[in-house]
């Protein structure tokens, strides 16, 4: 089971750690976003630091409609305490938790300041 909160702007909020290939390590907060279908979006910084491997372009339909291009990563994140390899997109804003990474998984979100977010297997 995975578990967050729901912080002050109504966001849930996870925190996830993200590896890089060599092994190095980084604790990301991450907003669940349902309106995004990838699986993660990462800020420079974190590709950076985690020296991640870009493996190509890729395109994604906002929520106003318009298209947008990214840098897609490979990476893996602790998920349920075991490494799972997902594609991430570098984007230079708040980390995203997509609808792809919550495959197989329930969620659910007590809708309040400071209330619980809870992931979980199955569904």
């Amino acid at each position: 089971m995975i578990q967050g909160v729901v912080n002050a702007a109504y966001e849930p909020v996870i925190t996830l750690t993200v590896l890089g290939p060599s092994g190095q390590s980084a604790e990301i907060e991450a907003v669940v976003d349902t309106g995004f279908n990838g699986f993660l979006t990462l800020p420079s910084e974190s590709v950076a630091t985690l020296e991640l491997l870009r493996l190509a372009d890729g395109s994604v339909t906002l929520a106003d409609g318009s298209t947008a291009m990214f840098d897609v990563y490979r990476t893996f994140v602790l998920w349920d305490g075991r490494p799972r390899r997902v594609d991430a997109h570098m984007s230079d804003s708040v980390p995203l938790v997509g609808m792809q990474l919550l495959d197989r998984h329930s969620l659910f979100i007590e809708v309040e300041d400071g209330g619980r977010v809870l992931i979980q297997a199955g569904g």
